[in-house]
């Protein structure tokens, strides 16, 4: 599975987080690829993704609660690993 890791806003951002974890719940992509994609996309996103300690609006409104829980656990491994 391809995914562009340098997004240019953070609508492109959230089509793509959105994008890898619908593909993981339809077991099209194993927890590990997932886990690396998103972690990928946090790193070289990370003023998109998140400001002043919180996602940005446009990233809440785009991925819903149910992703965004999905991103903490994978940013909570990155940041403990």
């Amino acid at each position: 599975m391809d995914v562009k890791l340098f997004q240019k806003t953070q609508r492109d951002l959230a089509a793509s987080i959105n994008l890898v974890i619908d593909k993981y719940w339809e077991d099209e992509v194993n927890e590990s690829k997932m886990v690396e994609l998103i972690q990928k996309l946090y790193i070289t996103n990370t003023n998109k993704l998140v400001k002043n300690g919180d996602y940005t609006t446009i990233i809440r409104q785009q991925c819903g609660k149910r992703r965004l829980e999905v991103v903490d656990q994978v940013i909570k491994q990155t940041n403990v690993g």
